[in-house]
């Protein structure tokens, strides 16, 4: 993968054309590349990265993709993650991709942890997502606005069956929640930051 010109930093984690890089387990017609965009609609899915950049093992980092959600949509960026066959992603935390869906949880939220409310995106519109972890803190910001900051606290104990959200490493996952979505992903990049 190819560093982007004028991002100093950033590497590319899509290509636009392939899915070379990323693993799917169940239901994989969830994902499709289309017009240089992953769209997601279909069965519940994940789509991991699984690629070379840093060996899919990310701790501290920036990351960004450009999202578009469809009226009634929902889906999730997860950080810190493993790849597993099916399920929800039992590794790691959900950044919400959500402007109108059901789940009152919008976009931006780090998913029942720190749970947005308000809506700083629209239907049928690109806009960012943007997750920056060094250490204990996670900040996420929704076209460049600022909507999470949070920092696990010491000694922190998932709840029970939660246990895998906690702050430590891993790769990240794109979700296809329900038949019901339809969300694109494009530009996705990241750009790991010193320990």
């Amino acid at each position: 993968m190819q560093k982007n010109a004028g991002n100093e930093g950033w590497i590319s984690l899509f290509d636009g054309k392939t899915f070379n890089g990323w693993k799917v387990g169940d239901h994989d017609t969830t994902f499709k590349i289309e017009n240089g965009t992953i769209k997601v609609n279909g069965p519940t899915a994940h789509l991991f990265y699984v690629g070379d950049v840093h060996q899919h093992d990310f701790k501290n980092f920036e990351f960004k993709a450009d999202v578009m959600t469809r009226p009634g949509s929902n889906s999730g960026i997860y950080f810190h993650t493993a790849y597993q066959e099916s399920g929800w992603p039992e590794k790691g935390f959900e950044v919400q991709v959500n402007n109108s869906h059901t789940d009152w949880k919008r976009t931006g939220s780090l998913y029942d942890i720190v749970d947005v409310r308000e809506h700083y995106a629209k239907d049928n519109e690109w806009f960012t997502e943007h997750i920056i972890v060094k250490g204990k803190r996670v900040v996420i910001k929704v076209n460049g606005k600022t909507v999470v900051d949070y920092t696990e606290p010491e000694n922190f104990q998932p709840r029970p069956g939660h246990e895998g959200r906690r702050i430590g490493s891993g790769t990240f996952a794109l979700q296809g929640h329900d038949p019901g979505s339809t969300v694109y992903y494009k530009n996705i990049k990241v750009k790991p930051l010193a320990d």
